[in-house]
């Protein structure tokens, strides 16, 4: 997904993944070049197809021929002749769901890749509200699920239950990245999380929950493998120097949001005004305890900007209607606390390339 500055930047990053012992590669369609940058690292490295796994992912599409094709499409640009893997590449909504069952949709294609041997296993993954996440696990049409869950993001805690209830493997969205931006932590993140870096601190949270598979790393090059070495292997239950740390994480946002603190219940919605006030207040809740206001503004300006991928609107749309704040639980004044996330967030605009100085 983000070692795509180069093919001489993919192969080394492919290279550098499989001498550590990394033999899960996930690519997609959508990721650019990402597939033909892998198919041509596998092959000048000469590595046997049976040493990794592969999992590539397509759009959900209500018509078997394109998905027919894209399947193709993928082995061809992976050079091989077979997916371990194949993901419908987000089923974000409900009607990307009403695709799975429609009569013609993408899954009459994906059944006749698997039983012609094009395909092995088959899941999905998802950026969407956790009822239709649950939805689409219901359905049993898959193996795996590869989804958004970590120590800041814990809301899919029940979906991960049900995946692992119906045996299916659990696949965990850039824990790095869209985890926090873990790889350049801010001084009293870092502070919090001591003697961990709240990465490797992270990715234990997560190894150490045996319902997870794997976890999705997205190295943008070869050197941010070199983290990950230290807990690849290390599945165990959390140490309790590791508990205090995320105790302390805990009571540090507990302490700085006061009665301030989104509790991340869900109750507010939905909002008529279509703003995603949970996560707008998550994010508001890791600038203030956490300092992690970068992330907080990298994620905030998605809003308005990336569709179904990262639906809501921007909390300056709040009209002040009242209608979340009888169902909130903690009693919180959401259109302060929409207004303040904004201004915090949001950023000074930016100047268009066409606009005059």
């Amino acid at each position: 997904m983000r070692c795509l500055a180069s093919e001489a930047i993919a192969q080394q990053t492919v290279e550098r993944a499989l001498d550590l012992g990394i033999n899960h590669l996930e690519t997609a369609q959508g990721y650019g070049a990402s597939e033909i940058f892998l198919g041509k690292a596998l092959r000048d490295l000469a590595v046997p197809r049976s040493q990794v796994i592969l999992t590539t992912k397509i759009l959900p599409s209500d018509n078997a021929d394109i998905t027919e094709r894209a399947i193709d499409e993928s082995l061809d640009r992976l050079d091989v002749d077979y997916l371990d893997t194949l993901a419908l590449h987000g089923i974000n909504t409900w009607d990307h769901l009403a695709w799975l069952t429609a009569r013609d949709g993408c899954m009459r294609a994906i059944w006749r890749a698997v039983e012609d041997g094009r395909v092995r296993h088959i899941g999905f993954s998802t950026h969407a509200p956790l009822d239709v996440i649950l939805a689409a696990i219901a359905t049993e049409f898959f193996e795996f699920v590869n989804l958004h869950y970590t120590y800041f993001f814990q809301r899919n805690e029940a979906a991960i239950a049900a995946a692992h209830e119906k045996d299916m493997g659990v696949f965990i969205i850039s824990p790095a990245d869209k985890g926090g931006m873990l790889y350049t932590p801010p001084d009293r993140l870092v502070e919090a999380c001591a003697p961990f870096p709240p990465l490797l601190l992270n990715y234990r949270f997560l190894l150490s929950d045996r319902r997870i598979t794997t976890l999705s790393i997205g190295p943008a090059m070869a050197d941010e493998l070199e983290p990950v070495t230290s807990v690849m292997d290390q599945v165990d239950h959390l140490t309790a120097a590791e508990r205090t740390a995320l105790e302390r994480l805990e009571a540090q946002q507990a302490e700085t949001l006061s009665s301030d603190r989104c509790q991340q219940c869900y109750a507010c919605l939905p909002c008529p005004e279509s703003i995603n006030i949970p996560e707008v207040l998550r994010l508001r809740n890791l600038a203030i305890a956490h300092d992690m206001t970068a992330f907080g503004q990298y994620r905030y300006r998605m809003f308005e900007n990336a569709g179904h991928w990262f639906p809501g609107n921007k909390a300056s749309r709040c009209t002040e209607c009242g209608d979340c704040l009888p169902r909130c639980p903690e009693n919180l004044n959401i259109p302060q606390l929409l207004f303040d996330a904004h201004e915090k967030l949001n950023g000074a605009p930016r100047r268009r390339l066409w606009e005059s100085h």
